[in-house]
């Protein structure tokens, strides 16, 4: 399944942005609302770990693919 580095960037990609809006969404609001901060903490954990992997998948894709710096940087990017 994970064989092809572009279905690396896309799954590890997909799943950095729901575990950001995990973060935002639910954990955030329990930190400031009920004053648990212990979600938090591992979500957040879980998010910087993901994005590290996606950063990664994405660097491993674009030497694989010979992709430019610019193509690159768009990937990268949030979409407008």
């Amino acid at each position: 399944m994970l064989r092809n580095s572009l279905t690396r960037v896309r799954l590890f990609s997909a799943m950095d942005g729901v575990s950001f809006l995990v973060l935002i969404g639910i954990a955030m609001p329990l930190k400031y609302i009920a004053g648990d901060p212990m979600l938090v903490r591992y979500v957040g954990m879980t998010h910087g770990v993901l994005f590290i992997l996606f950063v990664a998948s994405l660097f491993h894709a674009s030497m694989r693919y010979q992709w430019e710096l610019k193509f690159s940087l768009f990937l990268f990017s949030p979409v407008p």
